[in-house]
Parts: C-alpha cells; structure tokens; sequence
C-alpha cells in the first residue's frame, strides 16, 4: 500500500490514476488559479504532479512546489516533470501540516482534493498560510458530502448492498461550507468564497478497466475483506454491472459535486 491506501504493485499502473479520474475538475482548478509568470505556486497533495507541472508552465519566470504525503506519487511526480523537461518545479514527500515551509514565500497556494485528509486542519492551513506571501490566495477542490457522490454509493451498494453511512471523514472531512469558513477563518485566512461545482468522474475507457480501476482504492479493498470467496466473486459481478450501466462511448463516468474554495491570506 502507498501512504494514500492505494495498492502498489511492482509497477506505477497499480496507483489509482487520479488525472484521468480528475480530468474535468482539473480544468475546473485551471480556470479558477489563474497562475502568472511570476508566481511561486505551493500545490498541496499534488499526487503524480498535474497541477504543479500545469502551474510550472504558466510561472515561466516563477516556480512550484508540489508536496504529498504518498511516495509513490512523489516518486511519480518527480518521473514526469524531468521527461517533461521542467526546470523550475520541485517534489517533496511531505506533511503539509507540520512541514517547514519557508516562510512568506509562495505568491499562490492551490489544491486539486488534496487538504481533506489533515490530522489537524487548523494546524495545518495554519502552516500553509505561513507559507504565503500577505493578500496570498489559496485555491483549493474538496468533496462535498458523500452522499452527494454517485461513485460512492454504486460503488458501495455493488460490493456489499445498500446504502453506505454517510461519510464525514477524510475525503469528506470538508463538505460543510461552514465548517470550511471556519477553519480558514481560524487559520488567518480572510475573503473565504465557495462556489457549488459539478462534474463528472472518470473510471476507466471500459467496464474492465474501471473495475480495475476500484479495486486499487481503500474503499473497495475495505469493503471486499468482510466477504469470504464466493461473496467477493459474486460482488465483483455486481460491480462489473454497474461500470456496464454507466459506461459510454467516452468510458465510464459517475456523477459527483465538489466546492471551489478560494481565500486571501
């Protein structure tokens, strides 16, 4: 397993590919950050390093930083900025909630679902906004509630029938708009602005591979350990059914909703 509960095998494909699933919000972020020439961007949870290289290419005369706390990812991030051929951008294998950033530092921070998973959140945009020049934005995509989730439920309801809890960790550790204002509030942020976005995920160009694509994640490895053999082959049938029912000429797609949050330092 890597540091985010992806299964790692012995090649890179068995981390869940994230930009592909991601595609569309990823253009979201885009529009929304903005990044100039000059920029030093921080991107927070970077993964395999989308965001960062994108914001590297537009901070021609700046540069980014993107830090995460999976190696994997990192190591990843690091393969694909060097056979890209970008020089002003940099990976660190870090906690962002404690990590020393310097300070004063960053002209932009921004986060494509990345600041969901902090032990401590106030601590941890506390640090961040450390990071951050004064009048500094923060950029950042989280998950509303689960239950806003498409991919949550038919995922859930495949592998073990009926509804899920609904979740309010982790991943969704930031659904409440409230509990966001507060927290940034909280964290020295000012002007916190949230925007109701909606698009759809991506699970792979056919039924196959988008069932492949669920069983590198924790949630379905969580749920498949309480069955026993016969169970887990009749579950992946399910499964199997349901990328069918959504698949498209364009693969497989569930719906979902997320908040676009953006705050000055």
């Amino acid at each position: 397993m890597d540091d985010r509960g992806n299964r790692v095998g012995p090649d890179s494909n068995s981390v869940f590919d994230y930009d592909a699933e991601l595609r569309l919000y990823h253009q979201r972020l885009r529009d929304a950050i903005d990044v100039a020439p000059d920029d030093n961007v921080l991107d927070i949870g970077c993964g395999a390093g989308q965001t960062t290289r994108d914001a590297a290419r537009l901070a021609i005369r700046g540069s980014a930083l993107g830090v995460d706390a999976s190696s994997a990812m990192v190591a990843r991030a690091r393969r694909l900025g060097a056979a890209e051929g970008l020089h002003n951008v940099r990976f660190e294998q870090a906690d962002a909630q404690v990590h020393p950033f310097p300070p004063a530092h960053f002209t932009l921070g921004i986060s494509r679902f990345g600041t969901m998973f902090f032990a401590d959140p106030v601590e941890a945009l506390t640090n961040i906004g450390r990071a951050l020049m004064p009048g500094a934005r923060l950029v950042q995509l989280v998950w509303q509630d689960g239950s806003r989730q498409e991919w949550v439920a038919a995922i859930h309801r495949a592998l073990v029938g009926g509804d899920p809890p609904v979740p309010i960790a982790g991943a969704f550790s930031l659904a409440d708009p409230a509990t966001v204002d507060g927290i940034l509030t909280t964290a020295g942020f000012t002007d916190v602005r949230i925007t109701d976005v909606s698009e759809p995920v991506y699970y792979g160009a056919d039924p196959d591979a988008a069932v492949d694509a669920v069983l590198v994640l924790r949630m379905a490895g969580d749920l498949l350990v309480q069955l026993d053999a016969d169970e887990t082959e009749r579950a992946l049938e399910r499964l199997r059914l349901v990328m069918a029912a959504h698949s498209t000429a364009g693969g497989v797609w569930f719906d979902s909703r997320a908040w676009l949050i953006t705050a000055h330092r």
